[in-house]
């Protein structure tokens, strides 16, 4: 264009890939934690763990979705999805997304094509983005799975939510106590003040409804972003 006289710009690629690895979907979009630590960009990260349609509908696999965004501003800077189906639509969606400049408020306000058989009245993108959002306000403090190493054994308490149930069918993180989250109300008032409390659940919903109930009791409380699902992931692979 240029060479014949008109005027383009190329304004630069945001990246955006995908593969198939056996059973799984792998995709990304812009920057990564790599690139942006070397280039000393400020940036937040959460993960939140979806399903490629609504789950009471025959088929449905899980993803998990993870967010890098602007600390600033919410600006999303990139995304990494790694799931079965729909992995492809969801990442086509947060590229474009990332390409107009939006930002994880915009991401809670997405108009997306729902009916069972394709999604959830709530989108993952959609969830992806309330995540980032309830982090960006001071909703909820998070913890990632590899910080949990991080705290102080004496200080901290990890308190799984999930019924006792679901800990004989999944495991359990060692040290952890278990307070399923309908029996974590009434369960305050005997809790140690002193202490920081680390709320771990299957996916992240029970374990952010937890820390609100405590930090609205003045108790310093943690959520681990991604659930217990991410966590068995990454660390018993």
């Amino acid at each position: 264009d240029n060479a014949m006289g008109r005027k383009s710009l190329f304004r630069g690629t945001l990246g955006t890939a995908i593969v198939k690895i056996f059973n799984l979907t792998v995709a990304s979009a812009g920057l990564n934690e790599k690139t942006m630590r070397q280039a000393e960009i400020p940036y937040l990260t959460s993960y939140t763990d979806g399903q490629s349609h609504a789950s009471y509908y025959p088929g449905s696999e899980s993803m998990i979705l993870k967010l890098l965004y602007s600390p600033k501003d919410g600006v999303l800077l990139g995304a990494q999805i790694v799931g079965g189906k729909g992995v492809d639509k969801r990442i086509d969606v947060l590229a474009a997304a990332i390409r107009g400049r939006m930002t994880v408020y915009d991401l809670e306000e997405l108009e997306l094509a729902y009916a069972p058989p394709f999604s959830s009245a709530k989108d993952p993108v959609n969830v992806a983005g309330f995540h980032a959002v309830n982090i960006l306000k001071g909703d909820v403090k998070c913890v990632h799975w590899h910080q949990l190493s991080g705290f102080d054994n004496e200080d901290t308490v990890i308190v799984d939510v999930r019924t006792k149930k679901e800990l004989a069918e999944d495991g359990d993180i060692d040290g952890a106590i278990n307070i399923p989250i309908d029996e974590l109300r009434d369960k305050i008032d005997t809790m140690d003040r002193t202490k920081t409390y680390i709320l771990i659940c299957l996916a992240g919903l029970r374990s952010y409804l937890g820390c609100r109930m405590l930090s609205a009791n003045g108790l310093n409380c943690y959520s681990l972003s991604g659930g217990y699902g991410l966590y068995k992931h990454v660390m018993f692979r």
